[in-house]
């Protein structure tokens, strides 16, 4: 026997619970403030339920061939949706499976997961059986479709770091494929999935609207086997965790961790708490020119950016990209005279959240108009004070924000 394809395993290894990643409860609704995590949005002219692959390519592919614009719904944690809803199909992927396809000491684990399955489901079942590389992205609201559309990140981690390939439909030529890594260009949140919802030299000159050229129908990850973290690579995180940037530490440990930090910043969904009505952080950090980045305070936030993955070429997580840094968001709008719970509107019922100012919450009936009056003022405000223009995150379906002025 080759001796890599042995490991010692525990048969019955203590399970680990999954939190809460949606807000689907009722069941027969068309209207999507009830399937989003903010809890805004009108009517879908069409929804439709897919409990297989088939389904779902059937459904975009008919769509596709009558004009109709095309939404893929998976947890709802990153959509705007405007009241008067969306004006074509909504396809819900109800799949929620997981395939082993390799493991052994010596290659790892891959596993193939639908695009269905709610996110924190899978990080807990590779927390639970020692699968190492996904356990800083606990507790992140919606499904595996989503994650590498977005490449999600957290806590020193991303998705281009245990992804190895996507299973797609390709709206375009009409077939189903398979986008490898070397394929998906991953950069600081986003990726081509993501890019080719607005980007019409992606699709030979055609754009899609809210969710682009291809569907994402299920995703591949390479993991590690070990109980212990992947190096910890997040300052916060470290502290917390009393060890240093590097360390390695027990899966467990991180996720417990990772969850409370999350819990904190009301960023964990919980039905109780009205921060967590939103679409979680509602503006990337913004990307800068170094010479923007020292006109900044000394205590402003910068960090160097991984570099976007070019066609052909796999994630390097050591290669920076030249001549720009990251800074934070939040401090820019904590800076620019917003403080928590801020309303651009006494009366609005959409607010900044009273824990973390890098979320838009809903505080119970707000409108698709009052969250988009908020997050232009906020980024208006940002803009005047520093000069620098925050960009959503969300995908926003039947409005945006104004073009600065």
């Amino acid at each position: 026997m080759d001796s890599c394809s042995f490991f010692p395993q525990d048969p019955n290894p203590e399970p680990v619970a999954a939190v809460q990643s949606n807000r689907q409860y009722k069941p027969d609704s068309v209207d999507l403030r009830d399937w989003t995590t903010l809890g805004v949005g009108g009517p879908a002219a069409k929804f439709v339920k897919a409990s297989s692959e088939d389904e779902i390519v059937e459904a975009v592919r008919a769509a596709d061939e009558a004009g109709e614009p095309v939404l893929m719904l998976g947890g709802g944690s990153n959509l705007v949706v405007s009241d008067e809803g969306f004006s074509g199909t909504v396809v819900h992927d109800m799949r929620s499976d997981v395939k082993v396809e390799h493991d052994s000491g010596c290659g790892g684990v891959v596993i193939r997961v639908s695009a269905g399955m709610e996110w924190d489901q899978l990080v807990a079942l590779a927390v639970q059986n020692d699968w190492s590389g996904l356990e800083a992205l606990s507790g992140i609201p919606g499904t595996v479709g989503a994650a590498p559309v977005q490449n999600i990140g957290a806590y020193g981690q991303e998705v281009a770091d245990t992804l190895s390939a996507v299973r797609v439909y390709d709206r375009l030529e009409g077939r189903r494929r398979t986008l490898f890594l070397s394929d998906v260009e991953l950069g600081y949140r986003t990726s081509i999935l993501k890019r080719s919802t607005l980007d019409p030299s992606l699709s030979q000159g055609r754009v899609w609207g809210p969710t682009g050229r291809w569907i994402v129908l299920a995703v591949e990850f390479q993991m590690t086997h070990a109980s212990l973290s992947a190096p910890v690579a997040y300052a916060e995180l470290a502290r917390r965790l009393d060890v240093n940037i590097g360390d390695r530490v027990d899966q467990r440990l991180v996720r417990e961790n990772v969850l409370e930090l999350r819990r904190g910043k009301s960023m964990l969904l919980d039905d109780d708490n009205r921060n967590t009505y939103s679409a979680g952080s509602f503006f990337t950090n913004p990307i800068i020119p170094e010479s923007e980045a020292a006109k900044l305070p000394e205590n402003a936030p910068k960090f160097p950016v991984r570099a976007i993955a070019p066609r052909g070429s796999v994630p390097d997580p050591n290669k920076i990209q030249e001549g720009v840094l990251k800074t934070s968001a939040a401090w820019l709008i904590n800076n620019s005279g917003f403080d928590r719970g801020y309303k651009a509107d006494p009366e609005s019922n959409a607010s900044l959240s009273t824990a973390h100012v890098l979320a838009l919450t809903n505080r119970g009936g707000a409108t698709s108009a009052e969250i988009a009056a908020l997050a232009a003022t906020v980024r208006d405000g940002v803009f005047e004070k520093w000069g620098i223009e925050l960009v959503p995150e969300p995908v926003r379906v039947g409005w945006d924000i104004p073009l600065l002025a």
